[in-house]
């Protein structure tokens, strides 16, 4: 699918600076699969309490959110509707969401929370109103709306749509509901949080730094410092500076991401790789279809064991739409068919 990503330009020094980071920020959770043997065990999304609101606290989502998105990509049911199909019961919003996102008076009255969550759950659904809705009104909602479980779920299911624009949408509500500016003052605190000794702090900022990549934020020097982060010793790092790469959506990544799936030595990181490449993150068709030649070389590379040659068939199928033996001869014998088309 292509898609013709927004660029925005730093305020500059009148911009106002990043708000301090809300305990309850996470990295949104798992998107994409490869199929099976890929639901590998890891540190995964770190648990943090939630603070309290009301005298109440959200219910962690995170993990029924994980399981629900996995059992339904596998089983490939690509659409978001489907998706939110199956999260709609789990909240229920105090305010009904408008039956068209053009209805622009009755959002008005609605507060900016329930205008991004609303829209949100409408653009989930293959609203293209609800998405130009939101790309005209996010700006306004900086600082008025907050992160919760209804955004976490709601931005999970619009990062797993087929539909680029519904992934730049829960882009969008994300960063706002972090409280992050497309500015150079907010992209400065995500790279001061980056290399905090805090692992909680630090792994949401690879995450947010894609965010903000994928959003024309000095995106070539957020894929810089992300790519030195796929450096780090440990793993749970590693996996979210690659989830970071991804998300930016540069044609850059395509080859760190490679690299990080061939080499690196925990099977989680090199399978979040393969899935970056084949479905999950912001690139284009044509961008994943860079990363085909270099994925034949693995389905048989002995350096490589067998899992990753699997990851590599299936990493093929999805950025291609073929459905061959994991061999790797019909595979390049397709693939030499296919040069001078």
């Amino acid at each position: 699918m292509d898609v013709s990503q927004s660029r925005f330009s730093g305020q500059g020094p009148q911009a106002k600076p990043a708000p301090v980071n809300d305990p309850r920020l996470q990295p949104t959770p798992d998107y994409g699969t490869l199929g099976p043997g890929s639901d590998l065990t890891g540190s995964g999304p770190i648990s943090i309490p939630a603070r309290p609101t009301n005298g109440k606290r959200f219910a962690p989502v995170f993990a029924a959110a994980i399981g629900v998105l996995c059992a339904i990509l596998a089983a490939n049911i690509g659409s978001a509707h489907s998706v939110w199909a199956r999260f709609a019961n789990l909240f229920s919003p105090h305010e009904s969401a408008p039956a068209s996102a053009k209805d622009s008076r009755q959002l008005d009255r609605m507060k900016p929370q329930k205008q991004a969550e609303a829209l949100l759950e409408l653009a989930v659904g293959h609203s293209d109103a609800a998405v130009d809705q939101i790309s005209s009104r996010v700006a306004r909602w900086q600082g008025r709306v907050q992160w919760n479980s209804q955004i976490a779920t709601l931005t999970t299911a619009a990062l797993n749509s087929s539909d680029m624009r519904v992934r730049e949408s829960g882009i969008e509500v994300e960063l706002a509901a972090y409280g992050m500016g497309k500015n150079s003052a907010s992209l400065d605190y995500l790279l001061r949080t980056v290399e905090s000794p805090d692992h909680a702090r630090k792994i949401w900022a690879l995450w947010a730094l894609g965010l903000m990549g994928n959003r024309g934020v000095e995106t070539d020097r957020v894929v810089e410092v992300l790519t030195a982060h796929l450096k780090d010793a440990d793993n749970d790092s590693r996996r979210w500076a690659v989830e970071g790469l991804a998300l930016t959506g540069s044609s850059q990544t395509i080859d760190p991401l490679l690299k990080t799936m061939h080499d690196d030595p925990s099977p989680l990181v090199r399978e979040r790789a393969a899935c970056s490449l084949a479905v999950s993150g912001m690139f284009t068709r044509e961008q994943r279809l860079m990363a085909v030649p270099q994925l034949l070389s693995y389905t048989d590379d002995p350096s490589l064991d067998a899992q990753t040659q699997a990851w590599a068939f299936q990493a093929l199928s999805d950025i291609t739409g073929q459905r061959l033996p994991h061999d790797s001869s019909a595979w390049r014998s397709w693939y030499d068919s296919t040069k001078g088309d």
